[in-house]
């Protein structure tokens, strides 16, 4: 006859688990934007359809580095309109404080200062994935342990 007795460990083992894959899987929705903006510098600028002539172009001031088009508060250069690599430019007679250029697939439009973006500095999205299979890696390595000194004991069963 097969032994069912589990510790009370052993039982929580697996809703532990569910628990945290639940709290760690994304649950935001496609967002739907009230304007397109892009980051740069801990700054929020509001991409307008002003055209920019490539002429008057000034250095790269910085470039998207994160992406999505889900709701949330993300860190680094981010956009929720244009792809990651996109570039930003200053532009000739307008300080980069106010107004920058933004590299697109038709040439370049103007986005203007709004103000310091409320979001993380720190891309909360990526490094919570990172977080939950740590915990996850845990997890596992503690049932290994438990397994093994079962086992040496020789009150593990198959």
């Amino acid at each position: 006859m097969a032994n069912f007795h589990r510790t009370e460990w052993d039982m929580k083992i697996p809703l532990i688990t569910l628990l945290l894959l639940v709290m760690c899987s994304s649950s935001t929705a496609v967002a739907s934007w009230a304007y397109s903006f892009v980051v740069n510098d801990g700054k929020i600028f509001v991409v307008s359809e002003d055209r920019v002539d490539q002429s008057t172009l000034g250095d790269v001031v910085g470039k998207v580095t994160y992406h999505t088009d889900r709701e949330g508060t993300y860190g680094g250069n981010f956009s929720n309109i244009y792809p990651k690599g996109t570039k930003y430019y200053a532009i000739q007679g307008i300080t980069p404080e106010s107004a920058i250029a933004v590299e697109t697939q038709e040439g370049y439009v103007m986005a203007r200062y709004e103000g310091e973006y409320g979001g993380s500095r720190v891309p909360w999205e990526i490094i919570k994935d990172w977080i939950a299979a740590g915990i996850i890696l845990l997890i596992v390595v503690w049932v290994a342990v438990v397994v093994r000194k079962k086992r040496a004991s020789g009150s593990y069963r198959r």
